[in-house]
């Protein structure tokens, strides 16, 4: 209510005067706070004193002053505003008046509690039909559910739930599954793949999915995101051809061993010819895909999916899950607390929480770690100077910063070359640290250090490190979008993430495809030789050799200089049903249902 407001801002503007204490003042001197007439004040004071915010004890004469005594803080009425925001779904205006009144540390805190029970697993009841709904807070924006344009986690996980490839991979990546294609073949020259499409797939605006979907979301992919993720994939395929509805042959440059693989992402997910051409841009915010969930609507911050009752491979349990894309501050403390939630990822929960919850360790992890940028003049480009940088960023320091039940030193991208992590208990040896620098011919020059601004937190964890080792690191901050692209080769360093799960090897290539625009051309050329070699082999053992060959070269040099890891957990209430993990260690929504 706009009343609440005005009460704010009056409370706000006596800001030594306790409740319940009378004090004097005019009716004119209240109506110039607000900027409104004396008339209208009057109106707004008896309707406070009818909710028993205020008591107002008015004198005859518009210069007398009256008595006015304030009943409740402004903590309370910002507290009740807040929630009443929130059932409307006004999440981003309900957070944006709580950090406005930054004076109570209590009003967080029951602004937390009242949050959390509105999150978790509700069932509507009209009638004979019941509704299940889960609603979960996600500490992201949500920008785009186009699969060509998507960037975070958050939404890759939607598009997950919204879309369909035309196969799929196992959790643990050692098998490729069929999906919306019921089966494949390649020929001998491992160019020319064909792809045979289920009948009956519907997408969600009622029509059904032939193979001119399929070539045109394909050849959409390279033509909106010719720089894009697993774009060194499909940029490779030269021509496409549509024999019936269920038939798609795709020929590729040259052999490639990761095109099966890529087809299993999100990125390879199919859309709808006609939707996609009538929405335009806007593609991203109205998706229309074939998935076990359609998209119901977005306001305010709140991503609705509903169930879809003709999905080909069986209707989800749940009717509807509510995304509630909340302000990474106002979920990211006390997890443990909002139990309510009945499902979180990447929870880090006390010991006596987690006896109440079951809680699922996933394979995969995000590895977190920088890379150099050798073709910048200067520094860097001294191995033994890059060596010494390596050594100066004291990974024990480090952790302690990050301390947490799901951090853990990494040295390799691969678990078997893990060499045994030092005594994270001991204390750092600054004196050799900053002995080493100088040994190396550093002499205090900043150096900057790139990253993206979801990284910023780590980056600072990193500088501090590095300023104790007497290493000056100025960050710079650029939006992902433009990562990949020029803005980053100004910078000395530049910080990463890979998260290694069933796509790691997909992850990988993309990984050193990135480093070859920012190594010397030896390097460039041996990153180009090897990726070559792991795209025409067939044998995952193989392949998996030529990685760590990459690996270790690249350590050698003090090229790649790894920082930590962050293992994935989730955790679920034990009424939860069906818990079934999928990529980046989230719950597939179509297997869950509650007791």
């Amino acid at each position: 209510m706009k009343i609440r407001r005005h009460y704010i801002a009056l409370r706000r503007s006596y800001p030594s005067i306790q409740e319940n204490i009378p004090f004097e003042v005019t009716t004119q001197e209240l109506a110039d706070l607000l900027d409104c007439t004396h008339r209208n004040m009057v109106l707004l004071l008896k309707r406070m004193q009818q909710e028993e915010w205020l008591i107002w004890e008015p004198k005859r004469g518009r210069g007398n002053r009256s008595a006015l005594s304030f009943l409740v803080s402004k903590e309370q009425i910002a507290l009740q505003e807040a929630q009443e925001m929130m059932q409307k779904q006004d999440l981003h205006s309900a957070l944006e008046l709580l950090q406005q009144i930054e004076e109570s540390p209590q009003l967080r805190d029951q602004f937390q509690d009242w949050l959390s029970g509105q999150f978790g697993f509700h069932s509507e009841v009209q009638g004979k039909r019941r509704t299940d709904i889960l609603r979960f807070p996600l500490p992201q924006t949500i920008y785009s559910l186009d699969p060509a344009a998507i960037h975070y986690t958050g939404e890759s996980h939607l598009v997950n739930q919204l879309f369909d490839g035309l196969v799929r991979i196992d959790p643990r990546g050692e098998q490729i599954l069929p999906q919306l294609a019921h089966a494949w073949e390649v020929d001998e020259s491992r160019t020319r793949w064909t792809f045979y499409l289920r009948k009956g797939v519907l997408f969600h605006h009622g029509r059904e999915l032939d193979s001119s979907d399929v070539k045109y979301s394909l050849e959409r992919l390279k033509r909106l995101a010719p720089q894009g993720l697993y774009s060194w994939v499909y940029s490779d395929i030269i021509a496409m051809d549509t024999p019936d509805d269920t038939t798609i042959r795709i020929q590729l440059s040259e052999p490639n061993e990761a095109f099966l693989a890529f087809l299993t992402t999100n990125r390879a997910s199919i859309v709808p010819q006609d939707a996609c051409a009538s929405a335009g841009e806007l593609f991203g915010t109205k998706p229309i895909g074939t998935g076990p969930f359609r998209f119901g609507g977005n306001e305010q911050g709140v991503w609705i999916l509903e169930a879809f009752a003709p999905y080909f491979q069986g209707r989800a349990f749940l009717d509807r899950v509510e995304v509630w894309t909340l302000a990474e501050e106002a979920t990211q403390e006390n997890h443990a607390e909002l139990q309510s939630f009945q499902i979180m990822h990447n929870a880090r929960l006390s010991d006596m929480a987690a006896e109440r919850w079951q809680q699922v360790r996933q394979s995969g992890m995000t590895c977190k770690f920088i890379t150099v940028n050798e073709l910048k003049e200067g520094l860097l480009g001294n191995p033994t100077i890059r060596a010494a940088i390596d050594f100066a960023i004291e990974r024990t320091e480090l952790l302690k910063l990050l301390s947490g039940d799901v951090i853990e030193g990494v040295n390799s991208f691969w678990p078997d070359l893990e060499a045994t992590q030092q005594d994270e208990s001991a204390e750092p040896d600054w004196a050799a640290i900053k002995s080493s620098l100088a040994r190396s011919g550093y002499q205090g020059e900043t150096l900057v250090l790139a990253t993206i601004p979801q990284y910023a937190s780590d980056a600072e964890m990193i500088r501090q490190v590095c300023e104790k080792s007497g290493i000056s690191l100025q960050i710079s901050l650029i939006p992902a979008e433009q990562f990949k692209g020029t803005a980053r080769m100004s910078a000395d360093l530049l910080l990463f993430a890979v998260m290694l799960d069933e796509h790691r090897e997909l992850r990988l290539i993309d990984l050193y495809k990135s480093m070859q625009q920012h190594a010397l051309p030896e390097v460039h050329d041996m990153l180009e030789r090897s990726i070559q070699l792991i795209l025409s082999e067939p044998g995952r053992t193989l392949r998996a050799a030529i990685f760590k060959d990459i690996e270790a070269e690249l350590k050698a040099r003090s090229s790649l200089i790894f920082l930590y890891r962050k293992h994935l957990k989730t955790a679920f209430h034990p009424s939860v049903r069906g818990i079934a993990l999928e990529s980046l260690g989230w719950v597939r929504f179509r297997d869950i249902w509650f007791t």
